[in-house]
């Protein structure tokens, strides 16, 4: 059964990645054709990540280079699983369903602060998994906590990261005096660079804005598409997680440890997006890659007939859901 059905096909072939790129680069070329008008301007992101002129890309350009950020984020997912054995198999499915996610959502094709905040969200996490009952973890702390600070210049919302990071390295033993001095000055690094920068130059505003920007509120609204794919998210998330933590005896400790706090930092993400639903673009990637990463563990590692039936209703809905997304992009162009 495991090495018939249409679910193993997909998570195990090796023309799979491929098939997903070419089929992501086909979305990408529709929302160029078909949505320039309601393709813009649709995540603030920072007042520093607006500083830098990104609205004022060509719209093709802009198209271009997100999507080029997507696909490092999807790299680095790979790295990530070839790294800690997430996935207990040299994957690139996770991968694969990050690009779909983001397929489906044509709010995220340009350029955005939340391409940017994807990356170094992912890089952290990166090094924090790479701090895991280490002798010395200062150094992976350092890493992790400046990358996420470098990403919160971008989208301030990043910043109520850092406490989760905390609670990773302590479940990981990574956690003492020196390691945690460390991630201090490690998520405090981007910011000296930008307190100097703003004390040089005489603009303090600059540097007070993220702070700012991360406590600001506007009244609590969010349109279809942004609920469809949420509650397409959610239940993918919800499946993901139960399957997880059922089959969590088959893992090894150290990738149970991953797989919580990567659950652990979802539901952090729904949290803060329902939050600031404003900021809710800024933070979709970051979301897209973490159920990514628990969408690859179910469905490579399970093998019944209800899964391949889930899994093909999953691939329909996504479809659906690029319908509806380009669809009301397209009405409202």
């Amino acid at each position: 059964m495991r090495a018939r059905n249409f679910q193993n096909r997909f998570t195990t072939g090796r023309l799979t990645l491929p098939a997903v790129i070419i089929t992501t680069v086909a979305c990408w070329l529709l929302g160029a054709l078909l949505l320039p008008q309601g393709l813009s301007g649709l995540a603030t992101g920072s007042g520093l990540w607006q500083s830098l002129g990104t609205d004022g890309l060509p719209l093709w350009l802009s198209l271009a280079l997100g999507l080029l950020l997507h696909g490092l984020t999807g790299w680095i997912l790979i790295a990530l699983n070839n790294a800690y054995a997430i996935i207990r198999m040299r994957a690139s499915v996770q991968t694969a369903f990050y690009l779909l996610f983001v397929a489906a959502c044509p709010l995220l094709y340009q350029l955005q602060a939340g391409n940017a905040g994807a990356i170094a969200c992912m890089a952290a996490l990166y090094f924090l998994l790479g701090s895991y009952r280490q002798r010395q973890p200062e150094s992976m702390l350092f890493y992790a906590f400046a990358l996420l600070g470098t990403g919160s210049l971008a989208v301030p919302q990043l910043t109520l990261l850092v406490p989760v990071f905390w609670i990773g390295a302590y479940n990981f033993r990574a956690l003492r005096f020196k390691s945690f001095c460390a991630s201090l000055l490690g998520w405090w690094l981007p910011y000296w660079f930008l307190l100097g920068h703003a004390y040089f130059h005489g603009q303090m505003e600059l540097f007070c804005q993220p702070f700012r920007e991360l406590v600001s509120f506007a009244p609590w609204s969010m349109d279809y598409p942004t609920l469809l794919t949420l509650g397409y998210l959610l239940v993918l998330f919800a499946v993901a997680t139960a399957h997880c933590l059922a089959t969590g005896y088959e893992d090894k400790i150290r990738t149970r440890s991953y797989l919580h706090f990567v659950i652990l930092l979802c539901v952090c993400l729904f949290a803060y997006i329902a939050w600031q639903p404003a900021k809710g673009a800024d933070l979709l990637p970051v979301l897209l890659a973490g159920i990514g990463i628990l969408a690859g563990h179910l469905f490579a590692l399970s093998s019944t007939r209800a899964s391949n039936v889930f899994f093909i209703l999953a691939l329909a809905a996504l479809f659906l859901l690029f319908s509806f997304n380009a669809w009301t992009l397209w009405q409202t162009a």
